[in-house]
């Protein structure tokens, strides 16, 4: 433990905690995980960082009660819009895909492009973290060997492009010789049986720049191909061709799985570079990621806030209260408008 740094705590209020008992081992974390039916990104980054922090030693602690002093970690829906921080108190939001919020001295952030990065980095100080794989994760099985069969989607439906999600869609894969299957919630931590994943929410020009590159992490970890639409997120961390498939249409994903079924060489080296790439999005690194955040980063500016004084704190909260109406203002406008045209 470093006794130079400032108490440092993961909140998650404590009417929104397990009514039987918190976790203690991130190693359990996805079977509890799998008993929630809603929410689950809230405890990803909150209760999921804090068990792996603490299993590696790093000195936090979980509570259910805003702390009024000290670095507190918490996800954007767990803080509320008119709560500031104290004298001695940094409030770090784990934005996720949320919007940010108005008082929070840094935002975590899980995709480069967010919007928030286009403010002023000395008001809006922000870090990007890369998600945590997905927990309990059961990689490919080797005996499956040069197998290619399954074809499968992990993920919401409803964030799945809609013409993936038909009969005829379906039809398509079969007449490749291969299986379609849209992987239900209790097995997104199972890629036994997967031979290659899709991930494609849309084939217009969004790139999603506040989502993060999870899909393609897990795919790395688990020894799949995959196949991905075009988004912010998988192309910040693309090295090479071999990393995944990029795809803009249903043609394209279609010539993409023709090209992975009869040529092996291709789909072993996409397995053997994604073992490579795995490292640096394995639960060590991003730990290591975590610590460094928390000791170079986030306490320094806790120390810089507490140490501020009072007219500098109050002027930073007054800019972002105006910058908070501008964009209600803002907000407003844009629904009057769009109800008029």
């Amino acid at each position: 433990m470093n006794d130079k740094l400032p108490a440092i705590y993961f909140y998650i209020p404590k009417n929104q905690w397990p009514s039987d008992c918190i976790l203690e081992s991130s190693d359990l974390y996805w079977q509890w995980q799998n008993s929630l039916r809603y929410g689950q990104g809230r405890y990803n980054w909150t209760l999921q960082t804090y068990l792996h922090l603490k299993h590696d030693g790093f000195p936090c602690q979980l509570v259910g009660t805003l702390p009024t002093e000290g670095i507190v970690l918490t996800h954007r829906d767990f803080l509320p819009d008119n709560l500031q921080p104290t004298p001695q108190l940094l409030i770090v939001c784990l934005r996720a895909d949320r919007s940010h919020h108005p008082y929070a001295q840094l935002h975590i952030i899980q995709n480069t492009q967010d919007e928030i990065t286009k403010y002023s980095a000395s008001l809006w100080q922000t870090y990007y973290m890369p998600h945590w794989p997905q927990s309990g994760l059961i990689p490919r099985d080797h005996k499956r060997g040069d197998t290619f069969e399954n074809v499968a989607y992990f993920g919401q439906v409803d964030n799945l492009v809609a013409q993936m999600q038909t009969d005829a869609w379906k039809h398509q894969v079969n007449a490749l010789g291969l299986n379609w299957n849209i992987v239900n919630f209790e097995r997104w931590h199972d890629y036994s049986d997967v031979d290659v994943v899709i991930a494609v929410r849309s084939f217009d020009s969004n790139t999603y720049n506040f989502k993060p590159a999870s899909k393609l992490y897990n795919a790395w970890q688990a020894g799949v191909p995959i196949i991905l639409g075009c988004e912010s997120a998988y192309q910040y961390e693309r090295k090479s061709e071999l990393d995944y498939i990029e795809v803009a249409s249903v043609d394209e994903i279609i010539a993409s799985l023709k090209c992975l079924r009869d040529n092996q060489k291709l789909r072993q080296a996409m397995i053997d570079n994604g073992r490579i790439r795995s490292v640096e999005t394995g639960i060590e690194q991003l730990t290591a990621k975590w610590r460094s955040f928390l000791t170079d980063v986030a306490s320094p500016t806790y120390e810089r806030w507490r140490d501020a004084s009072s007219w500098q704190r109050k002027i930073f909260l007054q800019r972002r209260y105006f910058i908070l109406k501008i964009s209600n203002i803002k907000s407003r406008l844009n629904k009057l408008l769009s109800t008029q045209n």
